[in-house]
C-alpha cells in the first residue's frame, strides 16, 4: 500500500474529535457515580467496540491472535495494563492540579514519551532524526510542545481570573507537589499506549498475511492493548463499587437511600452530602446506559482512527503519537469555547487559547508535512 501522510493527518485529526468528545454523552448521565458510568463505558470502550470492529474488519480476527508468540501478546498486554493506570491517574491530577494545568502536564509527557521513546529502544532513532524528514517532523513536535504549553498557560490565566468561590469549587485539594508527582506518573504511563502499539507490529503483520486491508491491520493491536487497560480500570472501578456500594446503581430506578449512598461522586471523589430526607429522585436508567455506551464507543473511535493514520505515515509513523495529542486537544479546546467555558475569560486567556489551538495546527501540518517529505525522498 502506498503511504498517503495527507489523508494520514485527516484520520488522525479524526481520532482527535472522537478523543476530544467522548466525555461529551457522559453529562448526559444523571443519578450515577462515576465508576458506575465510567465502567460501563469501558466495557464497550475496551472491548465490545474493539471486537465487533475487528470481527467486521479483519479477516480471520481469531486465527491473527491465536497464531501471536506467548511474548508478543504478553508485552502488548503488559502495556496495556500501564496505560490503564495513566488514565486512572488521570483524574487524581486533575484533583490536585486542576483540568488545565493537569492536562497541560499529561498530554505534554505522554506526547514526547509515546512518540521518541519506542524508536529510541529500537535504536533507530539516530537514523530517523538524521535525515531532513525527520527534522522536519521534530520541529513539528516541538510545536505540538509549544501548543500544549500555551493550552495550560491559557488554563492558568482562566483559573487566576476565577472568585475565591469558584476556585474552591475547581481545585479543592490544589497541591502542586503531589500534582506534579502523579501528573508525571500518569503522563509517563498513558504513554504506554504507543509502546503497546509498536510491541504489536507482529500482530498486524499477521493480519496482511490473512488478507486485512492494510487499513485495518491496526485494529487486533488495539484488542490486546485495551483488554490491558480494561483489567486496570476493572479492578478499581470494582474496588469503588464495593467500597461505596454503589452496583446496585446499575439497576435502580431511584436513587439509593441516603445511608446507602452518603455522598456522590466524581471520579471516586465525594463531594457533596445529600439530604436524607429528601425522596428518592427517579433514574433515567436507559437513558444512563445508552449514553454511558455511546461515550465509550466514542472513546473507541479515537484509537479505530489513530490505527488508520499509522497506516499512512510511511516510515516516520512514530510521529503518529505527537499529531494524535495535539489533535485531542484542539478539539477537546474547541468543545469548551462551544460549550462557552471561555465566555467571561479575559482576552489574554482568549488570545492563549487562540494561539494554543494555533500552533496545534500548525504542529500538525509540519508533521505531516515531514511525513510527505519522507516519502518523496524515499521514494514510496
Amino acid at each position: 500500500m502506498i503511504a498517503n501522510p495527507i489523508l494520514g493527518v485527516i484520520f488522525h485529526w479524526l481520532g482527535g474529535l472522537a478523543s476530544g468528545s467522548f466525555y461529551v454523552p457522559f453529562k448526559v448521565v444523571k443519578k450515577w457515580s462515576w465508576e458506575v458510568y465510567w465502567l460501563l463505558g469501558g466495557v464497550f470502550s475496551w472491548i465490545i467496540a474493539p471486537w465487533i470492529l475487528g470481527l467486521i474488519l479483519v479477516p480471520h480476527l481469531t486465527q491473527v491472535l491465536g497464531q501471536q508468540p506467548f511474548s508478543v501478546l504478553a508485552w502488548t498486554f503488559f502495556w496495556g495494563l500501564l496505560w490503564g493506570a495513566g488514565g486512572l491517574t488521570y483524574g487524581l491530577t486533575m484533583r490536585y492540579l486542576g483540568l488545565s494545568l493537569g492536562t497541560g502536564i499529561i498530554l505534554g509527557l505522554t506526547a514526547l514519551f509515546g512518540t521518541y521513546v519506542p524508536p529510541i529502544f529500537d535504536g533507530t532513532i539516530g537514523a530517523k532524526l538524521s535525515a531532513i524528514p525527520g527534522q522536519v517532523i521534530l520541529i513539528g513536535s516541538v510545536f505540538a510542545l509549544m501548543g500544549i504549553v500555551l493550552t495550560a498557560a491559557a488554563g492558568l490565566s482562566k483559573e487566576k481570573e476565577m472568585n475565591e468561590e469558584q476556585k474552591r469549587n475547581s481545585i479543592k485539594e490544589f497541591n502542586l507537589r503531589k500534582g506534579i508527582l502523579v501528573a508525571i506518573f500518569s503522563g509517563v504511563m498513558s504513554s504506554c499506549f504507543a509502546f503497546g502499539l509498536d510491541s504489536a507490529v507482529p500482530i498486524s503483520a499477521t493480519a496482511m498475511h490473512y488478507g486485512s486491508n492494510p487499513i485495518w491491520t491496526g485494529l487486533p493491536k488495539i484488542i490486546v492493548i485495551t483488554a490491558g487497560g480494561f483489567v486496570t480500570n476493572l479492578v478499581w472501578c470494582s474496588y469503588l463499587l464495593i467500597k461505596n456500594r454503589t452496583f446496585g446503581e446499575y439497576f435502580s430506578r431511584t436513587e439509593l437511600p441516603a445511608e446507602s449512598v452518603t455522598q456522590p461522586r466524581v471520579a471516586g471523589k465525594a463531594i457533596a452530602a445529600l439530604d436524607p430526607t429528601d425522596p428518592p429522585a427517579r433514574v433515567p436508567l436507559l437513558t444512563n446506559y445508552i449514553f454511558s455506551a455511546l461515550a465509550g464507543t466514542v472513546w473507541y473511535f479515537q484509537f479505530f482512527f489513530y490505527t488508520m493514520g499509522e497506516t499512512q505515515m510511511g516510515k516516520y509513523r512514530f510521529s503518529s503519537w505527537t499529531l494524535h495529542m495535539a489533535s485531542i486537544i484542539i478539539f477537546g479546546s474547541l468543545w469548551g469555547i462551544f460549550l462557552k467555558e471561555w465566555k467571561n475569560t479575559s482576552g489574554l486567556s482568549k488570545f492563549l487559547l487562540g494561539m494554543a489551538i494555533f500552533t496545534l495546527v500548525a504542529a500538525t501540518i509540519i508533521v505531516g508535512y515531514g511525513n510527505l517529505l519522507g516519502l518523496q525522498i524515499g521514494g514510496h
